[in-house]
């Protein structure tokens, strides 16, 4: 099928208004990708994919015990976004992460929130995420999400929602990036005639963010990204971001605490490191503290961060804020801490910890999506609509069994873009994580972001663990 011919069906679709009609901002693109033909887009598809391998742009997949390391998938048609609707995005982005920011330093602080009844204290105090070492912590210019990566979906009505927020430790930039790099070598003739915004200053932007975090009067601070090591999944995502920071990719074995200071070995003896960028989940980041048998953190690194004298990024203790049941409240957050209604509203959201809401829940299964508050990357959810009885079943024992740590949403109408699959052009379902940079008084949201897309027909799952693959986005300047 050619893309002159692509019909969006019944969904809502990023590119095409009905069968035939392209958007007005996707216009001139589809003019230029039908004069190619699919043959071409194929050929450049290959070329494409070939391209990111030879990079390396990779993740390592743990959940069949084999620990395979795989490309990942790319989509040659890219997402785009108008100029005007990218704007609104912007204001309710920085509207969400200004709220959930306060909501973190009260949490940590007075809890006034809870005081004033509108957030449980159970729910806090149940988070998975909640670190009791974190409280009465206050981080420099009282900031907790440094860098955090919002997940968006678009339903079949075209309103955006919120679907979750990732503030412990997002990954997907790498891929953002390197897929631009392609998309610009493989199709240079486009990018000369479409205004399209740039996304390769991201690491210029994120080591500015990291360099602010730094204890005043450092002539020279020194930044440096704290990785888990080779084995974990988005060891990629760590080594790039380092590289085009160029700044020292570290584990917790090369870094240690003598005199009071954070210390990197080096092949020239200690060096003082300000400012980790940390890729290491908060329990594993210091064995005196957190987890004992933590071999991937930093023995007394939490001293020291107490004292001033490190800046970690994100700060430890934001992973509250990604408990899903919590994530239910943020337009509560943004009501009570800055006095205005939410700009980008929240999934409608059943928590199954409340009795009414679970008996609907339970009576509803087939209708809903049902997730685990903690889980992430696609695991630990059921999708109603294309579960067995047998899977339902099983779902309502959990539930039953730990309903604090489930919530459901409707099964929304994902929207689509057109995708190359085989030799044929056809609607896959999508989202879009864009990426906040929250420095100082500013808050910089990227343009674009990644937009995950299902390969797999009918698939909601965008997860790249779950066959889940990635579209550049092009967010259009005015």
């Amino acid at each position: 099928m050619q893309l002159a011919e692509y019909d969006p069906e019944n969904f809502y679709d990023e590119l095409f208004q009905e069968k035939g009609k392209p958007r007005s901002h996707a216009a001139s693109l589809i003019q230029w990708m039908e004069k190619l033909g699919v043959v071409k887009l194929q050929q450049h598809r290959e070329t494409a994919q070939i391209a990111l391998f030879k990079l390396g742009v990779t993740f390592n997949v743990y959940s069949d015990d084999q620990g395979v390391e795989r490309v990942f998938p790319f989509d040659i048609i890219p997402r785009i976004i108008a100029a005007e609707e990218w704007e609104w995005l912007q204001k309710g982005l920085k509207q969400r992460i200004r709220a959930i920011n306060l909501f973190l330093g009260d949490i940590y602080g007075e809890q006034k929130i809870i005081q004033d009844g509108k957030i449980p204290q159970e729910v806090i105090n149940s988070a998975r995420g909640n670190l009791k070492p974190c409280q009465g912590i206050k981080p420099p210019g009282e900031i907790w999400c440094h860098i955090t990566g919002t997940d968006l979906v678009r339903d079949g009505d075209g309103q955006w929602y919120v679907l979750e927020d990732n503030l412990r430790v997002p990954s997907g930039v790498s891929y953002v990036l390197e897929n631009r790099r392609v998309m610009k070598s493989t199709f240079p003739e486009i990018f000369q005639t479409m205004a399209i915004q740039p996304v390769d200053d991201y690491p210029s932007h994120l080591l500015e963010t990291l360099l602010n975090l730094a204890p005043l009067n450092l002539p020279e601070p020194t930044v440096v990204v704290l990785t888990p090591g080779i084995y974990n999944a988005a060891y990629f995502e760590h080594s790039f971001i380092a590289q085009q920071m160029g700044v020292e990719l570290v584990e917790g074995r090369d870094l240690v605490i003598v005199d009071g200071y954070l210390q990197m070995r080096t092949t020239k003896g200690l060096h003082r490191v300000d400012v980790i960028y940390r890729r290491v989940d908060d329990n594993f980041l210091d064995p005196l503290v957190f987890r004992p048998d933590s071999l991937l953190g930093v023995p007394g690194l939490m001293e020291v961060y107490q004292q001033g004298r490190v800046a970690i990024a994100n700060a430890p203790g934001t992973g509250v804020a990604d408990d899903k049941v919590v994530y239910a409240y943020v337009p509560e957050m943004i009501r009570y801490y800055l006095g205005e209604e939410p700009i980008l509203p929240n999934v409608p959201t059943y928590l199954c910890w409340r009795e009414k809401e679970r008996d609907y829940v339970l009576k509803h299964l087939e209708q809903l999506v049902v997730k685990s508050a903690n889980e992430a990357g696609g695991y630990g959810m059921l999708v109603g609509p294309v579960s067995t009885a047998a899977e339902r079943a099983d779902f309502a024992q959990k539930i039953i069994a730990q309903p604090r740590n489930y919530i459901a949403q409707p099964t929304l109408s994902l929207s689509r873009v057109p995708t190359l699959i085989d030799d044929q052009i056809e609607g896959r379902h999508v989202d879009l994580r864009p990426y906040i940079l929250h420095r100082g008084d500013e808050i910089y949201v990227h343009p674009g972001g990644l937009t995950r897309v299902a390969l797999k027909k009918g698939s909601l799952v965008v997860n790249s663990s779950q066959g889940g693959g990635s579209k550049d986005t092009w967010v259009l300047t005015k």
